[in-house]
């Protein structure tokens, strides 16, 4: 297939360097990766995937996937390049509790729909990113410790894969290719729809808690006490912010350092109150927005940013969380730090997220892993040296605690080497990625990610 048969059969636009609309379809949310393919296709339908693909196989192209751009790492420079804005179908079964999602959905589209069935996905805090990404990584969100990963409840995928055929996944259908897809991202086709299950969750017990930067050890070290006998109803994190002095943060929270409980609680409201009244006694907060909520509101637990950042992310796995590796957390991102981090969070891992799933998937590390340790830096490229040696310093620094190992939906463009992706899977498990990604993609098209390459 030639460029002129591809623009030919294709429905949405099919745009080259130079041309009109390029650098509009290029739009992504993390500014610090620019997008530079030699094609860009904007499709619209299944088969504008399947044609992009079969272009890229028959002139040696990779193929990378542009949803939000919430995680891109890596430089599509020179590949073809499949924009899924398009793709917005969205079919909640109420009764059935079931949700058939396309790629380029959002999740705050899919959840204002939801939330008129009284039903709810797994979410993530961000509700500008795409929910079929966030799920083919895995998928950790607020509601993670009662209900697991969004990936384990996942029941059919429908994928374009390297030979340019469209697949309806299963676990009767093709059960490795349903494992693998589950967990391992982009790296065996190109996800158009996926199908999962709901919850119903009306309302919960949650959002957040901003306390001034004196109380972040206190906040902090509660934290850590606090998280060690929780009910797996409880989902919570802790944040030490240091927001810019931009429109969209609220002025209270402006240049100034401040430490976020977000919790989600997902039994009775007075039990919910009862867990978060330590925190309470702690002193004065800025901003007390803990209450019933309906799940419509999900995303101001968290309060992510929804404009696009340029940011620069890392995180560490840990198995434990002592005074000590606290201590280290308030050294490098606390009161009196020389600190660049916009966020460093530490999030409560276990229960659901430490099971295997009922159906088996790919997501990794989940058996050690009891916090999360994710850091946020924000600047233009010439600080990205900087920013990333900092981040660097404090996961090195946090080695005693950590489990060595990764989340994949949390490594970004600094964790791309050939290989850094294993450290998001058991080595048993990435040696049986490595065997499918041989199966279904010897030539390893989809290699735009953190790559999985096919086991020789």
């Amino acid at each position: 297939m030639n460029l002129d048969t591809l623009r030919a059969t294709v429905a949405g636009p099919v745009l080259l360097p130079g041309d009109p609309g390029y650098a509009d379809e290029l739009a992504t949310y993390n500014l610090t990766v620019v997008h530079t393919p030699a094609v860009v296709v904007g499709a619209r339908t299944a088969a504008d995937v399947q044609a992009a693909v079969r272009y890229a196989a028959g002139a040696n192209l990779p193929v990378a996937i542009l949803g939000a751009g919430h995680g891109s790492s890596v430089s599509d420079e020179g590949a073809v390049l499949i924009t899924t804005r398009r793709l917005t179908g969205l079919v909640i079964d109420k009764e059935a509790r079931t949700a058939r999602v396309e790629a380029g959905v959002r999740w705050a589209e899919f959840i204002e729909e939801a939330n008129k069935a009284g039903l709810a996905g797994l979410n993530g805090s961000s509700p500008t990113v795409t929910v079929v990404s966030y799920t083919l990584g895995g998928g950790l969100g607020p509601f993670g410790r009662k209900y697991g990963y969004a990936a384990d409840h996942v029941t059919a995928l429908d994928v374009v894969t390297a030979d340019g055929e469209l697949r309806h996944v299963t676990a009767a259908s093709e059960p490795d290719l349903f494992w693998a897809l589950r967990g391992g991202k982009g790296n065996f086709g190109v996800v158009i729809a996926i199908e999962f299950t709901l919850f119903p969750i009306p309302a919960f017990y949650g959002g957040g808690i901003f306390f001034p930067g004196e109380l972040a050890a206190d906040v902090l070290h509660l934290f850590q006490e606090w998280t060690q006998d929780l009910p797996e109803e409880m989902s919570a994190s802790v944040g030490l912010l240091h927001l810019p002095p931009l429109p969209f943060v609220p002025e209270p929270l402006r240049d100034r350092l401040v430490a976020h409980l977000r919790i989600t609680y997902l039994g009775s409201p007075s039990e919910g109150a009862v867990l978060v009244q330590p925190f309470r006694e702690l002193g004065t907060p800025i901003i007390d927005a803990v209450g019933i909520l309906p799940y419509a509101a999900i995303a101001s637990v968290h309060n992510d940013p929804v404009e696009p950042l340029p940011l620069y992310e890392h995180g560490a796995l840990l198995r434990e969380l002592p005074k000590e590796a606290v201590d280290t957390v308030l050294k490098f991102a606390g009161p009196g730090s020389a600190s660049p981090l916009v966020l460093a969070e530490i999030r409560h891992m276990g229960g659901a997220l430490s099971r295997a799933p009922e159906v088996p998937n790919a997501v990794g590390n989940r058996d050690e892993t009891l916090y999360n340790v994710f850091l946020v830096a924000a600047g233009g490229p010439p600080a990205a040296a900087a920013l990333h040696g900092y981040e660097q310093e404090l996961i090195d620094a946090l080695a005693p605690w950590s489990t060595g190992r990764r989340y994949l939906n949390f490594m970004f463009a600094g964790d791309a080497a050939p290989g850094a992706a294993a450290l998001a899977f058991a080595p048993e498990s990435y040696e049986r990625l490595t065997g499918i990604k041989r199966r279904f993609d010897p030539a390893n098209l989809f290699r735009i990610n953190h790559n999985i390459a096919p086991a020789a």
